[in-house]
C-alpha cells in the first residue's frame, strides 16, 4: 500500500466507527421506547386490547406484508404491497403537481410586486381553511377514486411550497442583484441565473414540509375519498378493533414518509451543496 493510501485508509477507520455510534444515538430513543412499551404491555400496565405489545404489532405486520393465504375473518394477509403501492402513488402525484405549481407560483409572487400583491392575499385566505372542508368538493367534482385523493394530496402540499419559495425569492439579497447587473447579467437573465440558485434552500425546506404533509393527508383522503391504500387500511381496520394493523399502518406511513424526506434532503445537499457552512 502507498504511502498515499495509507492516511485514506485510516480516515476511513475512523468514519466508520463514528457513523455507528451517530446510529446508535439516534436508535436509543425510539428503541428504549419499544422494550418499555414490550414491558409495560407483558407487565398488564396497559390494555393490550387496546395497545397490543410490539412483539403481537411486528407478527401482524410481518403478516400484512408477506403473509401469502388469508386466514379466516383476516382481510390483511398479504395485502401490504398493495396498499403501500397504491398510497405512494398518489402521494408522488399530488407532490408532484403542488411541487410544479407551487414553486411557479412562489417565484412569481415573491418576483414580481404586482402579481403578488394580487394572488397572495387570496392563497392567504385559502391556506387556514382545513383539508378537511374540501372532501365534499373532491367527492363531487372526481367522485370516490384516486384523483379525489391526488387533489386534496396536492392541495394540503401545494401552501408550504409556496409560502417558502415565496420567502426564498423575497429574501435574496439586494446587493447580490446589484451585483450581478453591475457584472453585466441582463434583467431578464437575473431570475433563472440568481434569484432562483439563492432561493433553492428555501424551496427545498418548502418541498420537505409538502413532502411530509402529503404523507400526513394520504391517510385523510384514503379515509374518506377512495378505497385502497394505507389510510384506507388504517380507518378500515379501526371497524374491526384491529389495534396491531392501526399501528402497523401508522408505522408504514411514518417509515415511508421517513425514507421520502431523506431522499429530497439528499438531493437538495446535492443541488445547494454551495450553500454547506453557510
Amino acid at each position: 500500500m502507498s504511502s498515499i493510501s495509507l492516511p485514506l485508509a485510516k480516515r476511513a477507520d475512523r468514519r466508520l466507527p463514528r457513523r455507528s455510534v451517530t446510529l446508535l444515538k439516534k436508535a436509543a430513543v425510539p428503541i428504549a421506547l419499544v422494550i418499555l412499551w414490550e414491558v409495560a404491555a407483558r407487565a398488564g400496565m396497559v390494555d393490550v386490547r387496546f395497545i397490543p405489545a410490539p412483539s403481537k404489532v411486528v407478527v401482524a405486520w410481518y403478516q400484512w406484508i408477506f403473509g401469502t393465504q388469508k386466514s379466516l375473518g383476516d382481510p390483511y394477509v398479504g395485502t401490504w404491497t398493495m396498499h403501500a403501492l397504491q398510497s405512494a402513488y398518489r402521494v408522488v402525484l399530488g407532490f408532484a403537481f403542488a411541487a410544479l405549481v407551487g414553486i411557479l407560483l412562489g417565484v412569481l409572487i415573491g418576483y414580481f410586486r404586482l402579481f403578488g400583491e394580487l394572488v397572495d392575499p387570496l392563497l392567504q385566505v385559502l391556506r387556514p381553511i382545513p383539508i378537511t372542508a374540501w372532501v365534499p368538493f373532491a367527492v363531487i367534482f372526481f367522485g370516490i377514486q384516486t384523483p379525489s385523493a391526488v387533489f386534496l394530496i396536492a392541495l394540503g402540499a401545494f401552501f408550504p411550497i409556496v409560502v417558502n419559495t415565496t420567502a426564498g425569492v423575497n429574501r435574496v439579497p439586494r446587493s447580490l442583484i446589484r451585483a450581478a447587473q453591475m457584472l453585466g447579467t441582463p434583467k431578464l437573465k437575473l431570475l433563472p441565473r440568481v434569484i432562483l440558485p439563492a432561493a433553492l434552500p428555501s424551496i427545498f425546506t418548502g418541498l420537505r414540509i409538502g413532502f411530509g404533509m402529503a404523507w400526513v393527508l394520504v391517510v385523510v383522503s384514503e379515509m374518506l375519498a377512495v378505497k385502497g391504500g394505507l389510510g384506507y387500511v388504517l380507518w378500515d381496520s379501526y371497524y374491526y378493533m384491529r389495534m396491531d394493523i392501526i399501528i402497523a399502518a401508522m408505522l408504514s406511513i411514518g417509515l415511508l414518509g421517513f425514507v421520502s424526506d431523506w431522499l429530497i434532503l439528499q438531493i437538495g445537499n446535492h443541488v445547494v451543496r454551495w450553500n454547506e457552512g453557510k
